[in-house]
């Protein structure tokens, strides 16, 4: 699916923009835990959704494309939170070879039961 450049002031959704940090635990391992960057104004846009099971149980998964001006510091494992949903960024990557706008493909999972 290709992103167009977006119309001047189309950018109207607040999100937040999350880094994925990796933390030691006590019983050894890491976990994963999302540091606050920035607020950003973006557009969010929603496409597909699908159901899967995964483990022991269903889950959700919505597709994202989220648009903002350019960055460098987003990359995939990222987080984007709209409206309280957690976007994950799977990939990112720039609009229009021009560096003015980040073009992120995104995914909601959520578990159903």
């Amino acid at each position: 699916m290709s992103e167009k450049v977006p119309p001047i002031g189309t950018l109207t959704d607040r999100v937040e923009l999350k880094r994925r940090e990796l933390v030691d635990e006590v019983g050894g391992g890491h976990a994963a835990l999302y540091v606050p960057i920035t607020q950003l104004w973006a557009r969010v846009r929603s496409h597909a959704g699908r159901q899967a099971t995964d483990g022991d149980g269903r889950v959700v998964a919505i597709s994202h494309s989220v648009v903002l001006r350019f960055r460098r510091d987003v990359s995939p494992g990222d987080r984007i939170v709209y409206r309280g949903r957690n976007l994950e960024v799977v990939s990112a990557s720039d609009l229009n070879g021009r560096c003015a706008y980040l073009s992120c493909a995104c995914r909601e999972t959520s578990y159903t039961g």
